[in-house]
């Protein structure tokens, strides 16, 4: 069982996965959570992840090369690629033991954590399988909605 959450900031991850229900399951061994910075596949010495959008518009967002780099680094076989989102489905309790079913039968979730005014589109053409939401506001990032969802998920799986 292996969650990966990819992020620009990899340190506010794994410091909320310290504690807690989701903390003593991976310190058990129950399943095993990966914390990738999405800077590392930058592509340039500055790390640089953002871009004016594709076809024009205001704001900034996340180039998809490094993105799209990271997911490939880290999925293994057609494992679920979820992007947290404000335009997302909304996340529910039913979507939570879907993904603890499939970690329990070994699999692996990943959980790709958007930033300023989101990914270019073509990350999600070429590699989010799902779009989620935790509600109807505004948070700084996805960060915090991928803790969410992977608190929701592992706290479902047996044993846990």
């Amino acid at each position: 069982m292996r969650i990966d959450l990819l992020t620009l900031f990899p340190d506010q991850c794994r410091a909320a996965l310290q504690g807690g229900v989701v903390g003593r399951a991976l310190d058990r061994g129950d399943v095993r959570c990966v914390v990738t910075d999405l800077r590392h596949f930058a592509g340039d010495r500055h790390g640089t992840m953002d871009d004016s959008p594709y076809g024009g518009g205001a704001g900034m967002v996340l180039r998809p090369e490094p993105a799209v780099a990271a997911v490939e680094s880290v999925r293994i076989g057609q494992s679920p690629v979820v992007l947290t989102s404000p335009a997302g489905r909304r996340f529910d309790q039913e979507q939570a033991d879907r993904w603890a079913e499939h970690l329990s039968a070994d699999g692996q979730l990943i959980l790709l954590c958007g930033r300023y005014k989101g990914f270019d589109e073509r990350v999600r053409d070429l590699v989010v399988t799902d779009e989620v939401s935790i509600g109807d506001y505004v948070l700084s990032g996805g960060e915090l909605a991928a803790l969410v969802v992977l608190d929701a998920v592992v706290r479902r799986i047996d044993g846990v």
